[in-house]
């Protein structure tokens, strides 16, 4: 039967579990484990699909909206940034009212978003309505992680997060598949659609499922002023690092915002100090595991977001392939991911998550490493190899990463530390995404002009060599109608190889990141509260 019980987060030597108390799930659908993740895990892929599958309909919204570049990256901006900024905060809330209750309210209202999204018919309704997505999902994010803690006795646990984070990494990776058949088959409505009778599904499990579980020390009001400085802090910091590839990181704003966010974090550090009950409880952080396990969240996703970034570019614009040709070939990195997290999690629960997941980051770093290999020339088979090792490398990382930082963090805080490992992933995927591209740029800028040249073309003036580039860190050949075909394609030949020499660079970065990640992993361990969840129940 299920139980629950609080502990301090005092770190490495944390006191063993108080003795179990609280809540008995009654026998049946109510409560029953299994049934709770199918519940959480059909919410989770709304969220997580949506992250990828918008970016193969931006162009088909840009033409019947009549839409800017500026405008349809606010699409992709307004979400992640609402998301991010949201999630702890979220987690809070569930914390106090029941993960159950915020699980169901962000379903709903995510679910009510999408649809909303599909009937809008101007680019601004788009925008509003997908930071409402970003809001709800933010809501619903935490609160799974939160219900999985709860109903899962703890040699159960890392099977069920592995489930957890197959479905994630799947729908992350096949929203490109997806988006790319609903937008050239159906519309780019579709998208959006797709998302209410999902929702209504998991509302409906919900309802029928999902049991309230409360710690007997949930938090009982709100620091309002610590969300004030955290939600400010997260703000500056992911929109620093949206904007930063236009102003430029040399750029007066980009520091402008960068100094806020590091400002905003250390008043929000010294007022969690003296708050009776804080937003994030800094006792949390004296565990080295658990601060491990964040870092280790965020770099893995520099290394995951990063590389898979180039690569969307690498597949359709350097290889000519349609959007579902490339996500087809992204499909051994999901399927590893798939069959992969599950075994993970079965591995962690056996041999803890040490090894596992340093050997995934090592596994992770030698796949980006295979990937700076790629060039113009490079056939599928030898494209899957990669991308299924770094499928095979990722899914002990998702799997014992959160498992570290939930688990090491005591039940009553469950929420909040759902809305960490979600965040660090956020945030890791918005560095990724910012620093490999700035690095991708610089070598494009360095080495565009000499290749140009090289290959017998005209010289460009600065400015015209300025927007050729920009046409080129996307793998795109800056050739005009008028173009003479001999011309086009020598500028296509140098387009396309200076494009790979900056995905070559980017990627051998991110090979790096993750092999210090392997560094941090071994500071990690095995969640040191992960009893103070369920004990045994309807397995």
């Amino acid at each position: 039967m299920t139980s629950q019980t609080t502990i301090d987060a005092t770190g490495p030597g944390d006191k063993a579990p108080a003795a179990p108390s609280g809540p008995q799930p009654a026998a049946g659908l109510r409560g029953h484990p299994w049934l709770t993740l199918i519940t959480v895990a059909v919410g989770v892929m709304m969220v997580a699909l949506d992250g990828t599958i918008v970016a193969i309909a931006n162009p088909a919204i840009g033409k019947d909206l009549h839409a800017s570049w500026a405008q349809l990256q606010w699409i992709t901006n307004a979400y992640f940034l609402a998301l991010a900024v949201s999630l702890i905060t979220a987690g809070k809330l569930g914390d106090r009212f029941g993960h159950r209750q915020t699980f169901l309210i962000g379903v709903t209202g995510f679910a009510a978003a999408s649809g909303a999204i599909g009937l809008s018919d101007s680019i601004a309704a788009v925008v509003t309505f997908r930071v409402f997505q970003g809001l709800f999902g933010a809501l619903l994010m935490p609160a799974a992680l939160g219900l999985l803690r709860a109903t899962f006795p703890a040699e159960k646990l890392n099977m069920a997060i592995g489930i957890w984070g197959m479905v994630i990494g799947a729908s992350t990776a096949g929203g490109p598949i997806l988006g790319g058949v609903l937008v050239e088959h159906v519309n780019w409505q579709s998208v959006f659609f797709i998302n209410v009778p999902v929702g209504a599904l998991a509302l409906l499990l919900g309802l029928l499922i999902l049991l309230d579980h409360r710690a007997q020390n949930a938090p009982r009001s709100f620091d309002l002023l610590g969300i004030g400085l955290l939600s400010g802090a997260m703000f500056c910091l992911v929109w620093a690092l949206i904007k930063a590839p236009a102003w430029g990181w040399g750029d007066g704003k980009t520091w402008l915002f960068l100094v806020a966010s590091v400002a905003g974090f250390a008043l929000f550090a010294l007022w969690e100090k003296r708050v009776k009950e804080p937003l994030i409880p800094l006792a949390l952080f004296r565990s080295v595991a658990l601060s491990a396990g964040v870092v280790l969240m965020v770099l893995m996703a520099i290394a995951f977001m990063g590389g898979l970034f180039f690569v969307t570019f690498y597949l359709q614009n350097v290889h000519g392939m349609s959007p579902i040709d490339a996500g087809l070939h992204l499909l051994p990195l999901t399927g590893m991911m798939i069959v992969g997290s599950p075994l993970a999690g079965a591995l962690i629960t056996k041999a803890g998550p040490r090894i596992p997941l340093a050997g995934g980051m090592a596994v992770t770093a030698i796949a980006m490493y295979g990937m700076s290999t790629l060039d113009e020339g490079t056939g599928s088979g030898l494209m899957s190899v990669w991308f299924a090792l770094l499928g095979l490398g990722l899914a002990p990382v998702m799997v014992g990463a959160t498992e570290v930082i939930v688990g090491n963090a005591p039940m009553e805080l469950s929420g909040v530390a759902g809305g960490l490992q979600q965040a660090a992933m956020q945030i890791g995927g918005s560095l990724g995404t910012a620093v490999l591209g700035a690095v991708m740029a610089s070598k494009v800028d360095s080495t565009l002009g000499d290749n140009w040249a090289d290959a017998g073309l005209p010289k460009l003036p600065p400015e015209q060599l300025h927007q050729a580039a920009e046409a080129v860190q996307q793998g795109v050949a800056p050739v005009t109608k008028d173009t003479p075909a001999p011309i086009a394609e020598k500028i296509t030949e140098v387009a396309h190889h200076t494009f790979i020499d900056g995905m070559s660079l980017a990627s051998l970065v991110a090979a790096g990141v993750a092999a210090v990640a392997v560094l941090v992993a071994l500071l990690t361990k095995r969640g040191a509260n992960a009893e103070a969840g369920a004990g045994v129940g309807h397995i």
